[in-house]
């Protein structure tokens, strides 16, 4: 009688425990999508899914049809009461006999409110039945730990033991294999691979989420996919903070950049595809002059954007260019390691987060004994970095780092007020002196094909911009430099330019950029303004 979909009673229960707050909406409708396509029960889902927990269900179904509840898990059934019922009445009315006494036997059902399968259970055992409600999922362990040992009914039934069957049964059913996952990510080009309970396995390509055409993981499926990859050392430090960001290699595959974090009371995965030859500057259609601004030898160079616009490639070719290039010594502190560089004109020295360093603050801080001509920070974080980053180009060093922001001036903005108001005017004339470049890019859907086409942004560090900058008014640059410049370029311009060529659509540039009515502009003139 636990909501059964067939019976029309499968939303009851469900808003019932929305009710309540046991689960979310999101959760429900989450629920009811795998229900819709494996069937079943959606208490027992909810519980399998770990959206709720065994307790929980039976008080919640036995205040509901007002009938007691038991808990299989938590008794053991003896060989003797076992034999009381043929199997074969145990797997069609999906019931288990749990004591019996003289006058009466109980037995666990999970609907008791099946009259005629309990007219037909008191026939065969002579005597009345006291029926109790159990979980479907409990009652579909022990079927299943019977028919496992031949249907024979000379051993109990133990509950602690069905739990870890349950749980093992609920991993191991339509369970995909990690590692053709991630052989299918590689194969279709696609930059992530998604995976997160109740949905299928996802590819983000081009960015957009496809999903596979394959059944919806549970839960216990994705912990059981996240403990595969990571070491012991790796699962103590995920238990610790509930999230963690790890590279892996798959031999003959490819390497892969792994975040694992909890959500709703499950585990999800993100891993992204690392393409280990580093493109050349043509391949990522980077602008021939950042290789001159790459291959000064002191300041600050930053590469913004959103997530998964390829911040962190345009980073890697930068750091090969330099590589190639001089005869320096390039320190590296990412998190985790990407690309791998080989040692060329320069040394490479690459520090991992949580390898070989506690934290970019703490790798940061005892940078200068390391002897480093070129500093290469995966990605700025917090006031500390920054600060030591900034030192670094004012003394001497090349520093490159990405940050996330939505265009060039922003990022000025950013930086700027993640330190207390009492500093920001000496680290507005520290950043206005110290910066080269910011390069802002997006990575945008091509009209023709697949693929997607880089659109950029420029600021560079000149009199003006350096002026405007430690006066507080970055924000001003974009509506005073348009047009353009040797400092400034806009990403309506590069947009533009990208739109008129045929590369993108209107509809693509509109999307991506941050002034549309100047990129329409720039459009019906053909760059002329």
């Amino acid at each position: 009688m636990e909501t059964d979909a067939r019976k029309g009673r499968r939303q009851r229960l469900g808003e019932m425990m929305v009710q309540q707050g046991v689960i979310t909406i999101n959760q429900l409708k989450d629920a009811l999508k795998v229900l819709a396509q494996s069937g079943g029960r959606l208490g027992s889902l909810l519980v399998e899914l770990g959206y709720t927990d065994i307790d929980t269900l039976l008080r919640l179904l036995g205040a509901q049809l007002d009938v007691p509840t038991v808990d299989l898990y938590q008794i053991t059934i003896e060989p003797s009461v076992l034999a009381l019922l043929p199997f074969g009445k145990m797997k069609k009315y999906e019931v288990l006999p749990l004591t019996a006494g003289e006058k009466n036997v109980t037995v666990a059902m999970v609907n008791p409110g099946n009259l005629a399968a309990i007219s037909d259970l008191e026939f065969i055992l002579g005597r009345p039945v006291h029926t109790l409600l159990a979980p479907s999922l409990q009652i579909a362990a022990a079927i299943k730990t019977i028919e496992d040992r031949g249907c024979r009914l000379d051993e109990p039934v133990v509950g602690k033991a069905l739990q870890s069957i349950r749980k093992r049964a609920a991993v191991e059913a339509d369970m995909p294999d990690i590692r053709q996952l991630f052989k299918r990510l590689v194969d279709e080009n696609a930059s992530d691979l998604l995976l997160a309970a109740g949905v299928p396995p996802s590819l983000k390509k081009d960015n957009e989420v496809r999903r596979l055409t394959t059944s919806l993981m549970t839960p216990q499926q994705i912990k059981a996919c996240a403990w595969e990859l990571m070491s012991a050392q790796q699962r103590e430090e995920f238990e610790r903070n509930r999230e963690i960001d790890f590279a892996y290699t798959l031999p003959d595959v490819g390497r892969f950049r792994l975040n694992i974090y909890k959500q709703r009371n499950s585990i999800s995965l993100a891993a992204r595809h690392i393409i280990e030859i580093i493109p050349t500057m043509g391949e990522l259609g980077l602008p021939a002059w950042i290789a001159d601004v790459a291959l000064k030898t002191q300041g600050l160079i930053l590469v913004t954007g959103p997530v998964g616009h390829g911040k962190t490639t345009t980073l890697a070719a930068l750091v090969d260019i330099v590589n190639t290039r001089r005869k320096c010594n390039i320190i590296t502190i990412e998190d985790p390691v990407e690309y791998l560089h080989k040692h060329k004109s320069s040394n490479v020295n690459q520090r991992e987060v949580g390898i070989d360093t506690d934290s970019f603050h703490e790798g940061l801080r005892h940078i200068f004994r390391q002897a480093p001509d070129v500093i290469v920070i995966g990605e700025m974080r917090d006031p500390e970095s920054f600060a030591i980053a900034l030192q670094a180009a004012d003394t001497g060093h090349l520093v490159m780092s990405t940050l996330h922001s939505n265009s060039a001036t922003s990022a000025v903005e950013r930086i700027i007020d993640i330190f207390p108001a009492h500093q920001q005017q000496q680290l507005r004339v520290q950043f206005a002196e110290n910066f080269l470049l910011i390069f802002n890019q997006r990575l945008v859907p091509m009209k023709e094909g697949e693929g997607r086409i880089l659109a950029y942004e420029k600021l560079a560090n000149t009199y003006r911009v350096r002026s405007l900058i430690r006066e507080g008014k970055s924000h001003q640059i974009r509506s005073l430099f348009q047009q353009s410049t040797e400092d400034f370029s806009s990403i309506e311009l590069s947009l533009a330019r990208l739109c008129i060529e045929g590369q993108i659509t209107p509809e693509a540039g509109v999307r991506f950029c941050e002034n549309p009515a100047y990129f329409n502009d720039l459009v019906e003139r053909g760059l002329s303004r």
